[in-house]
């Protein structure tokens, strides 16, 4: 896969899953900006719309993909995971369409199968920001077992179904697709790993059985660059589980009844 002379900006750059996709890009030949709190070209918080504007006011220039990735456990999850992600895909868009091959990728996650509070998610499709926030403070169980975080996934993952077949994205060009890991040794998943009786708890609820638990940062690195390369050709509008068979585990066959 070739990534030599293109230019990717990747939030979430400083730790996790953004640095080994970063890492990974910077091997390859491609120029990176990275975004995230500290330790960034972009030093902004994606969970507030001062910081999805700085970094939409950054980054100039042609681009060749947006991988938004950030997504950790020091800024509020549903600001972050959802109204951030959505922020800097919709807003680097313009630069994305003038590029040859341009490609974006959203990182998800397995915590958003679990059901959520469906007023919540309709506010985030809505784009209004201040209704979920305040949905769910009212209702923290509305989140799901993981809260915020998993039902601002769950939100972004309708969010790309529905954009990716629209013409300003796959009209014009852009292949828009998600990849949804299941539990990844990174530091916003520290906590899983602190206690012995946490992890186990974990891996009972959410077995991994290819792979093991829990999964490296690269493995979901790999894919991420693969969907954001020229060599993605036929590929859009997808959300992939890359969690050891977690997902089928789950569901089985259930789409397909």
């Amino acid at each position: 896969m070739s990534h030599a002379g293109r230019r990717y900006v990747v939030t979430g750059s400083a730790s996790g899953i953004g640095a080994a996709t970063a890492a990974m890009l910077r091997e390859r030949g491609a120029q990176v900006i990275g975004c995230d709190l500290d330790d960034a070209d972009i030093r902004a918080d994606l969970s507030t719309p001062e910081g999805r504007q700085v970094l939409i006011d950054r980054v100039t220039g042609p681009i060749d993909g947006v991988l938004a990735i950030a997504g950790g456990g020091r800024t509020p999850a549903l600001q972050t995971n959802y109204f951030g992600t959505v922020a800097t895909l919709r807003g680097l868009r313009p630069l994305l369409a003038r590029g040859p091959a341009p490609r974006a990728v959203a990182v998800s996650s397995t915590s958003s199968l679990a059901p959520g509070n469906d007023r919540v998610i309709q506010a985030c499709l809505d784009d209004d920001e201040p209704t979920a926030v305040d949905l769910l403070a009212a209702d923290p169980a509305g989140g799901g077992p993981t809260g915020g975080y998993g039902v601002a996934k769950r939100a972004l993952n309708r969010w790309v179904r529905r954009a990716a077949p629209t013409p300003d994205w796959a009209g014009a060009g852009i292949a828009l697709n998600i990849v949804a890991p299941g539990v990844v040794d990174t530091p916003a998943a520290a906590w899983i790993f602190a206690d012995d009786d946490t992890r186990k708890a974990v891996e009972a609820a959410a077995p991994q059985p290819f792979g093991g638990f829990p999964g490296r940062p690269e493995w979901i690195a790999e894919l991420l660059c693969w969907l954001a390369s020229p060599d993605n050709r036929f590929v859009t509008g997808q959300v992939i589980f890359a969690d050891g068979g977690g997902e089928a585990a789950a569901l089985g066959d259930l789409h397909w009844r």
